[in-house]
């Protein structure tokens, strides 16, 4: 049996109510890169992380940071997790780019901490031979990305040409706009992101903790610190409310080509000294200089 090394991990949830060891809650973390060898043509790892998952029956959570790594382990996590039967919850704490982004659409549900990153791009590889091994290769890597779209699609319901051209394009989103393109479903709040709950001990809870009344709204409750529930609104609404940011390569060569543009010109209305007679002036003035930058720098965008 060849050596694999584990890029997962398992922790089982303290739980209230009593329950079996095969149905409590667990949570899986995902770290680093996915698979530092390929599953390709690997039998054993693939099997050895199934039997991890099915080892209980209950809800799991899924913790996210990766920068990605093997597209084919990816693909097989993703299927072993929609095909789980206890609901999957994913959340990004870090980053889920490139691979993870597709284990992150197994979830039923798909959380962001604040500033976590999403990130999806085109699927590539190294290849080397004659043209018929580099049109095989090329034919490979459309396959892969149309099996990628298709697990972005199935969660997003956008249409295969707008995800074509995100990941053509690298493309980075942040969790507000992971959630307007609904690649996400929600944002970690505070309470779950740093959540002091026990995993594999027992935790001394009120069992009547699941079934709390509505709060009277002319009543408070006792204990209630009116400072503390100013920084859960203040909080709530810095997150609910916050501008959303995607960017690509493409867009920030066009940004910064925006702004160099706009510099030249600025250093050109200082250096035209219109108050001087034209005789006056030593050196001629190029304005052919400007558009020159522009056309290098359009050339530029399609290196970067």
């Amino acid at each position: 049996m060849k050596n694999k090394n584990k890029f997962w991990r398992w922790a089982r949830n303290a739980l209230d109510s009593p329950s079996t060891e095969e149905s409590k809650e667990r949570t899986l973390f995902l770290d680093g890169t996915i698979a530092s060898e390929s599953w390709f043509d690997d039998d054993v790892t693939p099997a050895l992380f199934k039997s991890d998952l099915n080892s209980g029956t209950g809800d799991i959570t899924v913790w996210i940071n990766s920068p990605g790594g093997d597209v084919f382990a990816a693909a097989q996590i993703y299927n072993m997790l929609r095909d789980y039967k206890g609901k999957v919850t994913v959340k990004i704490d870090g980053i889920a780019a490139s691979a993870a982004s597709v284990i992150a659409m197994a979830g039923d549900s798909v959380l962001m901490s604040p500033v976590s990153m999403l990130m999806i791009h085109n699927p590539s590889t190294v290849a080397m031979g004659d043209k018929t091994e580099m049109e095989k290769a090329i034919e490979m890597l459309s396959s892969v990305k149309d099996s990628i779209i298709n697990a972005y699609q199935a969660k997003t319901g956008l249409s295969r040409n707008k995800l074509s051209k995100l990941m053509d394009e690298e493309t980075w989103m942040d969790s507000g706009k992971a959630v307007e393109l609904h690649f996400a479903d929600g944002i970690i709040d505070r309470s779950e992101l740093y959540s002091t709950a026990p995993l594999n001990k027992p935790e001394e809870n009120d069992p009547d903790e699941g079934e709390q009344d509505e709060p009277d709204e002319d009543t408070p409750d006792e204990g209630d610190d009116p400072d503390e529930e100013k920084k859960k609104d203040d909080a709530s609404a810095l997150f609910s409310g916050h501008e959303s940011m995607l960017f690509s390569r493409y867009q920030v060569a066009a940004a910064t080509g925006r702004k160099l543009l706009d510099y030249c010109k600025e250093q050109e209305a200082k250096d035209a000294k219109p108050h001087l007679p034209a005789d006056l002036h030593k050196e001629p003035h190029h304005s052919y200089q400007i558009d020159d930058l522009e056309r290098r720098l359009d050339l530029m965008k399609h290196f970067l």
